[in-house]
């Protein structure tokens, strides 16, 4: 499979140079020249499918030309060694938990799939270069790069976040592991660790000095790999709700967004012919793809801080890849991409107190604990879904993680997972950054 740049500027690359750039020359980011159309026998029997049976298939579509399948099923059942279980929160409404991995959180899933991938094309080469993953974080990315990276032989993590704005709990999963991670504690917002990542990335000298790629979401190892739960959770709604009229004429699918990632895997995965009736992009106070759903314009702004700060991001990268996907590489006109992405994708946004009144009222009503991000999705679902449809919201994260702000909103004592607890009793080691890239540069020189 071939690769090409969003910005339509840079040579086409294959899997391997897509996957150890990152980004591409001229800054855009990688899209797949093909993106193949599963068989209608695969979505006839996909819930007899365990979660890395599904996993396989769909991995095999987006990267079975470039990687040797017996590798590709090993790197799969490794990265999948925790389920994404699918739970009902009431009728018609059900949580995509994507927080049983390593970290607790969605971002376990890329993480671990890109750092096992990464480590295949460098035995591949049989290279002794170190290879050094840059990557921003808002909270959960920085956790779940890190531990999916910890300990990977010829790779060495530098995880850049927003001093005073993760909360302790994510920052203690960074922070702590040592070895071949380092946290970067950056005196400005998420904003700015992304700006001084592609600013590395673009820097001749710093690339001559050291081999870079990124573990964000701009990685196509990273974001594809997050298709798969949208496919598993389709499988899981095929059996649960089997009494219920046809699934795939009514199944809504409700993402959180912060950089859209993860929503645009989910798109890519209904390009391959998932069946998802349309999509809705639940957002904190940070709306700008929200108004561009709206209006047709993306506005870009500076980021505000809020209650679920793991999608605080004023210019979302992966939106490029979106415009991409439904402009078919630019050759549309903006309102008939604008067009045939509100024709499938809604949006919805939230206030930091409707957010809390949202996982007030639904512990009353339910029971179930929502954390920050995950309330913006149900509440979109509360608000959006028609007579009919079943919606299923990506519940992003434990509650644990945020502990401090659950307990407080919904007067409670979250309990606190053991593999959770283990990162608290760690020792803090970072390093102090300002959002100058000349400070940035100068450091990684130095290494």
């Amino acid at each position: 499979m071939k690769y090409y740049s969003t910005n339509g500027n840079a040579p086409i690359a294959d899997l391997h140079k897509a996957v150890v750039k990152g980004l591409a020359e001229d800054r855009g980011l990688y899209m797949p020249e093909e993106i193949k159309i599963l068989p209608k026998v695969f979505f006839d029997n996909i819930q007899e499918m365990s979660f890395q049976q599904i996993a396989y298939n769909v991995a095999s579509a987006f990267f079975g030309e470039d990687v040797d399948l017996d590798a590709l099923q090993e790197i799969v059942n490794d990265t999948l060694s925790f389920d994404c279980p699918v739970v009902k929160v009431k009728d018609n409404i059900y949580s995509l938990e994507l927080f049983h991995g390593p970290t607790l959180a969605f971002k376990d899933v890329g993480a671990r799939f890109m750092a096992r991938l990464l480590q295949y094309f460098i035995r591949q080469e049989g290279q002794h270069e170190q290879v050094n993953v840059l990557v921003a974080t808002s909270g959960d990315t920085g956790s779940a790069v890190a531990n999916g990276f910890l300990g990977v032989e010829g790779i060495h993590v530098y995880v850049l976040y927003p001093k005073g704005k993760v909360s302790p709990i994510q920052e203690c999963q960074f922070t702590t592991l040592g070895k071949n991670i380092t946290a970067i504690e950056v005196d400005g917002v998420f904003d700015d660790c992304q700006a001084l990542v592609k600013s590395a990335f673009m820097d001749e000298a710093l690339n001559q000095h050291m081999k870079l790629t990124s573990a964000n979401s701009i990685n196509v190892a990273r974001f594809l790999p997050q298709a798969f739960y949208y496919f598993n959770a389709f499988a899981r709604m095929k059996s649960l709700t089997s009494h219920l009229s046809p699934l795939t004429s009514n199944l809504v699918m409700c993402v959180p967004s912060g950089n859209f990632g993860n929503i645009c895997a989910a798109l890519f995965g209904h390009a391959m012919g998932l069946p998802v009736k349309r999509f809705i992009a639940a957002n904190n106070a940070n709306d700008i793809v929200f108004k561009y759903l709206q209006t047709g314009k993306y506005e870009p702004k500076a980021s505000v801080q809020t209650l679920a700060n793991a999608m605080d991001v004023g210019d979302p990268s992966n939106f490029a890849r979106i415009i991409n996907l439904y402009s078919l590489n630019n050759k549309l006109t903006n309102e008939a991409t604008h067009h045939r992405i509100t024709n499938l994708i809604s949006g919805a946004t939230y206030s930091d107190e409707q957010i809390k009144e949202t996982m007030r009222q639904c512990y009353a009503d339910t029971g179930y604990i929502l954390d920050p991000h995950g309330a913006c999705g149900y509440q979109a679902l509360m608000d959006g879904l028609q007579e009919g449809e079943v919606g299923v919201f990506c519940e992003t994260a434990h509650p644990a993680k945020f502990k401090e702000k659950v307990d407080d909103i919904l007067g409670i004592d979250v309990e606190i997972p053991d593999r959770l607890a283990a990162f608290m009793k760690g020792q803090k080691q970072s390093v102090p950054m300002s959002k100058d890239f000349k400070d940035f540069k100068d450091y990684l020189m130095k290494q």
